[in-house]
């Protein structure tokens, strides 16, 4: 008889489950982490204005192909990136459909992988057309059928690519929290989040961090305030995108090239930093 089924449910019941316990966990975590001078530079200066997501880019048909263009960038690289998006931006979503693959391989080269980049928009824009013939615009699609069915219908693209996707369409403010690999690979076994295997990693953990913002709204906001950052969120607004700044940042600055004076534990300890597993302390 095989024990595969076992072993499948208890790595099952193993998962991170949303729960007040996990929200308040959570909440510990990102006020240690909000709190880093790093982490603080540079979350003001991507909140208002981001240069992934500018708001300069009005079309959301161009935001989702910003979505997807956006892979396998690295952050050294986001000033090409800008620039690339910016002179799609300026033909538009229309003109730039029209160009022939030679054209749009002019367009893409600084951003390399020609052949996908072109394929993505060439299937974006089929998915566009299915939406119009459903007499439904991009954005009055639900951010969870969004990430969905980009990630099923647009070749090139996954739960990632429509989560950025759903995340610019809505705008920052919408409650839409991307998760990127480096989040499921480094973050979450950092702070102790245990995820199912695979792309469905992603959208487990845009959720749990999701509902675990919204059920401590007004402790974020007052986070924010105590902390003295200097963004603009609006009343009565979850302060998700705040959060994902200060994650998304906090993995680039400590996780890509761990620090001496982090925690080496997996997951860490409650401290984070400056701990008895740090290597400058060990």
């Amino acid at each position: 008889m095989s024990v595969e089924p076992k072993k499948a449910r208890k790595q099952a019941a193993r998962l991170t489950a949303f729960s007040p316990e996990f929200a308040d966990k959570l909440f510990g975590q990102v006020s240690r982490i909000a709190a880093l001078p790093q982490v603080k530079e540079a979350v003001e200066a991507n909140h208002d204005t981001n240069r992934w997501w500018p708001l300069t880019v009005t079309d959301p048909r161009m935001r989702m192909l910003a979505a997807g263009w956006s892979t396998r960038i690295g952050n050294s690289m986001v000033s090409t990136y800008a620039a690339v998006l910016a002179e799609a931006d300026a033909l538009g979503f229309d003109k730039l459909t029209a160009l022939d693959d030679e054209e749009l391989a002019e367009i893409v080269h600084p951003l390399g992988l020609r052949d996908s980049r072109i394929a993505y928009l060439r299937s974006l824009e089929k998915f566009v057309d299915r939406l119009a013939d459903e007499g439904t615009a991009v954005e009055q699609v639900s951010a969870d059928e969004l990430i969905s069915r980009i990630a099923a219908e647009v070749d090139q693209a996954s739960f990632k690519v429509g989560q950025c996707a759903a995340l610019y369409v809505g705008g920052y403010h919408c409650d839409v929290i991307p998760v990127d690999s480096g989040m499921v690979d480094k973050l979450a076994p950092f702070l102790g989040i245990t995820l199912p295997s695979g792309s469905a990693a992603h959208e487990s953990m845009r959720h749990l961090l999701q509902q675990a913002v919204t059920a401590r709204i007004s402790d974020y906001r007052q986070l924010i305030a105590d902390l003295e950052y200097e963004v603009t969120i609006a009343s009565g607004v979850v302060p998700t995108w705040w959060t994902h700044l200060v994650l998304i940042y906090f993995k680039r600055s400590h996780l890509n090239r761990p620090r001496p004076d982090l925690c080496t534990k997996r997951p860490a300890c409650p401290a984070l930093f400056a701990c008895e597993h740090t290597t400058a302390t060990s």
